[in-house]
This record gives structure tokens, C-alpha cells and sequence, in this order.
């Protein structure tokens, strides 16, 4: 039994024994899914046989997950009348989008939306199994559930904002104090009611209840406003960076440990994005969550940046840099990393995390250590840059935050443990004001493959490169200037239905736009479409159930054998014993599978094979045994 641990008690989750189970196919049905969700573990999660993920997928034995559920996004271009067969044929019985069907620039539909479907509990591994093996899914990943980045401090009288000197932020205060610019806080909710947050706090809105009640249920989020804007200068209590800033809260759980589901994690930023939002705070560590990067490309779409913790656990993310948000480790008063602040290549920058003194749940103040207070520091001192400037793009205040930061405790490299260093508030707001020209370099982009004036039939990919001086915002895709999607990150991937265009040549276009919205354009690129036209299949596939053969005494280990073929192409291969799902292929065209009789009670079982092609045709085979007493 595997247990997950909150970074700040001993409270432990007990996770579900996993079984597997029959997943039913069934049309998709949108509909909302439920948050109240048994936990599952895992020792190991099944290896994709196509790498089209863009990150690394967090450590299964780390975090548990909500049973019955996966987060699950196609690839740009991929039409509705796709996404309904696809997910038809994984086994997904319903399925709602993360966020509401939006246009973007140009009415052209953002990246494509995450959808948290349904699928039958306890046969998430191989539904994801599937789902990664389809060229058309440019992702998907269990909804897995992270605690808070929060650590005790270790001085319980700390007594001092030493993070304000260390950071240079009390200089900064003649020129900004964060004016007009709202910071989300996703987290366990805001005390509005505290004397030194509440004319800075505005109205909030549950993500998991649907419902405006964010008051803090764990205590954790108020910690996590008032680094950012407690009231100041007002002879109370502590100091906070961004003064004048106000806090959005945005509560993503309703757990009373403060966990929080990737699922609702991502629509919080979504919601934040659509509800004035500048900024997003996350204090958890999902760097490497796919639907939680989507959402933050999301916000970047509408012009804001969203800021989380590395984590707690000490140890190397093993992580790529997530160029949509910004990943933040902890330093200490000698700027060095804490033995608890997690590292890795990741990791954007560092900030003061440990005794850092803020609000506290129901009035109170005291010091908190932990990455889940160096990301709001930052946070903060991202709503200090964009209220001294508000001409700078996103990208502008991303990369001032990097490049006016402290690099002498990394020998002015990059590192692994601090990012671009330590953040300096008062070198990053001296950098932007002396930052007066909006950035007018536009992109490069080019189509990379297929290989030109080749011939491609069905569902293809197409593969553009783009780059720009700061970073690029989205590239969209035209065929025969008719839009086919936008992918906001690199590798920038399409998916063409090839069938929706008559034989012969198309012509395709891509556009790329970075944040101040320069525009470049692709050179234009043939291909010749030859599709073939497809014949009906109405032919089941044929099935034989070798062994064990119907009526036979079986004992101890029994082997048994299952061989399928198909005219066009199978789809899969299953074996139910007593109607239980026991093995799946979607690969083979055999099962071999080894009974352990020994355990089971005497008696009559019936064995269940049964092989799917791709157009649905099925074929049965069953068999009843008798298991001998021992």
C-alpha cells in the first residue's frame, strides 16, 4: 500500500489497490464529472509507444490520482466528428472541456481544450495507455493530486522581513507599489476578513463548488496573500511587496489538507485568466503537469503570467524548462538553497522562502517557510514590474524578472538550484522603466515536415518551427487559407484531416505571432492529397479461444490463448474471466495470459475473449471451466 505524505504533518492518504476493470465504450456525452474521487497509486504507469508528450510525467509513485478520470488534449486541427471516434474507441464515456469554447485572434479557436473525461475506475492505466499510442492526442495524464508547497519554519521567533532588504524591494516603493494590477491566488482560499488583506482582498469564486465561497478553509492561501499585498505602511502588522495590488482568490480544493486535483488546478487559472487577472499564483508543484501547462498558455493568450513552487521534497524534478510558467525555488538568508527546496532544470529563479512573516487565518501573523511563499515574492515582484511599465508585454516582464536577477551564488551561470538567481526587485524595476521600446522584431517560422509536393492520405501531422527575440505566442496553421488551429507551444504539431479536401494539391501557410503581436508568415508549401475511397467494414474480426477448451478440469496455473485477425486492422484483444477485465492488447494479435487457479474457490468460471476492429465490428468466444479444489 502506497501512501501520499503533506509536506507539513504526517497525515497520509491510503491509496486503492488497483484493479482492472472492463471500460464499456459508449457515445461521448458532455457532461460535468464529479470531484469526490477515490485516490489510486501505482508502482509503475505504462510507457507511451510514441513520445508526442511535451513534458515529463511526474513520478507515479509520488502523487495519487482521481479514479475514473483522465485529463486528455488533441492535437490542433483534430475535427469534433475525430474526437468523438477517438474517444469512442479508448473506452471514454463522457467528457466535459476544461474551459468554455472562446474564439482567439483572428476568431480562430486557442489550442486546442483539455478534456477531463470518464472512464470506467480503476482502468485509468490502460485507457491512458491507449490514449498515448493515438497519433491525434497531443497529450494525456492522469488528474493527479498535489499537496501544498508549504514546510514549517524552523525559527519560531523570526521576527524580521528580511526577504525585503535580500530582494532590494523597499527601494523600489518611490517608484511602484504594484498599482492596478490584480495577482490570482490559487490556493486554499483568503481570509478577506483580515484587518491587514481585506480592502486589497476582492470577490472570490470556488472552482470545485461553483460557488463564491473562497474563504480559507486550510490557512494556507492566506499565508500566500499576504506576502504578496497585506496591507502596508499602516502601523499593523507585516509588510508585503506589492502594496497596492489586489488578490484575486481563487480556491481549487475543498480538501481539509489542502490538495488540490491537476483538473482543478488548470480551471482556476482558466477562471483567473477570464476574470481580470494578471498574474496567477500557484503554490504547488506542477511544473510537469500537461493540463496545467495548457491553462497557463491560456493565460499567457490573454495576456498573463502565471507564477509556481517548485516543491518540498529536496530532491531534482527532473523536469525540462516549462517556458509557460514560471517555476520558482527557494533561497535563505545566506541565498542559498534550503535542504527541503526541490531543484531542476525547470526551475526559472529563486526567491526568499524560508521565515518569511505574513497573515495568517483569522487575524493572525507569523513566519512560514517553503517554495509555496518564494512563488507569491516573485508574483509580487512581477505586479511591481507591470504597474512601473504597463506598456511591457508579458514576455518583456518575464525576461527583466531573469535577467536583473542575482546570479553571484551560481557563478553568473544558470542553475539548476536558482534558475536565472536570486530575484532582485530593485535591479528589475530599474531595468523597466528604462525599458521604453515595445518589442517590434516579428518571429521566423517555417513548415519543417511533411516533405513538400509528397503525397499523404487520412490524418497526417504537420510540423512548424518558429522562434522570435523573446518567445513566440501561438502559431496557427492555414490550409488553402482556411484555418486549421493554433498550438501555443513548441514542437508546434497539426493534425489534417485529409479527407476534407478534394484529391490533388493544398497549399499551406503558418503564421506565427509573439506577445507584442508581431506577425511572421511561413514560406507557402505544397502537398498532394490522394485519398483512397474507404470501403465499408461490416467483417468481424476472427477470434479463437485455444486454450483452455470449453469443459475442461483446470488446476494450479493455467495458461490461457487467445489469437485474433482481422481483415482490415484490430483494434483490440480482451479477456474477461467471470466478466472481470483481466488482459488487454491493442498491439498483438494474441494474449497469453497465465491463470493462478490455486488461490480461487472450486467451482464452474467462465472464460471471455473478445477481439474489436477499428470500425467496431466484434467478435465473442467463451468457454466454462471447472477449477478443481485444491
Amino acid at each position: 500500500m502506497k501512501y501520499l505524505q503533506h509536506a507539513n504533518s504526517n497525515q497520509s492518504i491510503n491509496s486503492a489497490v488497483i484493479s482492472r476493470i472492463n471500460a464499456v465504450s459508449l457515445a461521448i456525452v458532455l457532461s460535468t464529472i464529479g470531484t469526490n474521487n477515490a485516490l489510486a497509486t501505482t508502482s509503475e504507469l505504462p510507457s507511451s509507444a510514441i513520445n508526442l508528450n511535451k513534458l515529463v510525467e511526474v513520478n507515479p509513485k509520488q502523487a495519487g490520482w482521481a479514479k475514473g478520470r483522465i485529463l486528455v488534449q488533441m492535437k490542433a486541427g483534430v475535427a469534433s466528428s475525430q474526437l468523438a471516434e477517438s474517444f469512442g474507441r479508448h473506452g471514454i464515456e463522457s467528457a466535459r472541456a476544461l474551459r468554455p469554447q472562446q474564439s482567439f485572434r483572428r476568431n480562430v479557436q486557442v489550442t486546442p481544450n483539455v478534456q477531463l473525461v470518464s472512464v470506467s475506475q480503476d482502468n485509468e492505466l490502460a485507457a491512458l495507455e491507449s490514449l498515448r499510442r493515438d497519433p491525434n492526442v497531443a497529450f494525456a495524464e492522469l488528474d493527479r493530486l498535489v499537496p501544498l508547497a508549504q514546510t514549517d519554519a524552523n525559527d519560531t521567533y523570526f521576527n524580521s522581513a528580511w526577504h525585503l532588504q535580500k530582494m532590494n524591494v523597499t527601494q523600489t516603493w518611490d517608484i511602484t507599489k504594484g498599482d492596478n494590477v490584480v495577482v490570482a491566488v490559487l490556493d486554499t482560499g483568503v481570509d478577506s476578513t483580515h484587518p491587514d488583506l481585506s480592502a486589497n482582498v476582492l470577490p472570490g469564486w470556488n472552482i470545485v463548488s461553483q460557488t463564491n465561497e473562497s474563504s480559507d478553509l486550510y490557512g494556507h492561501g492566506t499565508k500566500v496573500a499576504g506576502v504578496i499585498a497585506a496591507l502596508s505602511d499602516n502601523d499593523l502588522g507585516v509588510t508585503s511587496i506589492a502594496w497596492h495590488s489586489s488578490i484575486l482568490p481563487v480556491r481549487i480544493t475543498n480538501r481539509s489538507n489542502g490538495y488540490a486535483y491537476y483538473s482543478d488546478i488548470a480551471a482556476g487559472i482558466i477562471w483567473a485568466a477570464d476574470n481580470g487577472a494578471d498574474i496567477a499564483n500557484v503554490s504547488y508543484s506542477v511544473s510537469k503537469s500537461y493540463t496545467v501547462t495548457n491553462a497557463a498558455n491560456y493565460m499567457r493568450s490573454k495576456g498573463g503570467l502565471v507564477v509556481v513552487s517548485a516543491g518540498n521534497g529536496g530532491s531534482d524534478l527532473n523536469c525540462q524548462d516549462n517556458p509557460s510558467m514560471i517555476t520558482v525555488s527557494a533561497t535563505d538568508k545566506n541565498d542559498a538553497k534550503p535542504s527541503w527546496s526541490d531543484y531542476g532544470l525547470c526551475v526559472d529563479v529563486a526567491a526568499p522562502g524560508a521565515g518569511i512573516w505574513t497573515t495568517k487565518n483569522g487575524g493572525g501573523y507569523g513566519a512560514i517557510s517553503g517554495t509555496s511563499f518564494s512563488a507569491p515574492a516573485t508574483a509580487a515582484v512581477l505586479a511591481l514590474i507591470k504597474a512601473a511599465n504597463p506598456n511591457l508585454t508579458i514576455d518583456e516582464i518575464e525576461n527583466i524578472l531573469k535577467s536583473s536577477a542575482d546570479r553571484s551564488k551560481s557563478g553568473e551561470e544558470f542553475s539548476i538550484k536558482y534558475g536565472y538567481g536570486r530575484v532582485d526587485a530593485g535591479a528589475a524595476i530599474e531595468m523597466a522603466t528604462q525599458t521604453p521600446n515595445i518589442d517590434q522584431e516579428a518571429p521566423s517560422v517555417a513548415i519543417t515536415s511533411p516533405q513538400e509536393h509528397s503525397l499523404q492520405s487520412g490524418v497526417f501531422i504537420v510540423n512548424v518551427s518558429a522562434q522570435d527575440n523573446n518567445a513566440v505566442a501561438y502559431v496557427e496553421l492555414f490550409a488553402n487559407g482556411q484555418s486549421v488551429g493554433i498550438d501555443q507551444q513548441a514542437p508546434y504539431e497539426f493534425s489534417i484531416d485529409s479527407t476534407l479536401y478534394d484529391n490533388g494539391q493544398i497549399t499551406l501557410q503558418a503564421d506565427a505571432y509573439d506577445s507584442a503581436n508581431n506577425q511572421a508568415s511561413s514560406a507557402t508549401f505544397q502537398l498532394i492529397i490522394e485519398n483512397i475511397t474507404k470501403v465499408e467494414d461490416s467483417i468481424a474480426p476472427q477470434l479463437r479461444l485455444k486454450k483452455p477448451q470449453n469443459g475442461v478440469v483446470v488446476r494450479d496455473r493455467q495458461s490461457v490463448v487467445v489469437r485474433a485477425k482481422d481483415d482490415v486492422e484490430l483494434a483490440s484483444i480482451e479477456l474477461f474471466i467471470n466478466g472481470e477485465l483481466v488482459d488487454r492488447t491493442t498491439t498483438k494479435k494474441r494474449i497469453g495470459f497465465k491463470w493462478l487457479t490455486s488461490e480461487l474457490a472450486p467451482g464452474k468460471y467462465t472464460i471471455m475473449a473478445k477481439a474489436t476492429d477499428t470500425s467496431g465490428n466484434e467478435t465473442t468466444q467463451s468457454s466454462t471451466v471447472t477449477v478443481a479444489a485444491k
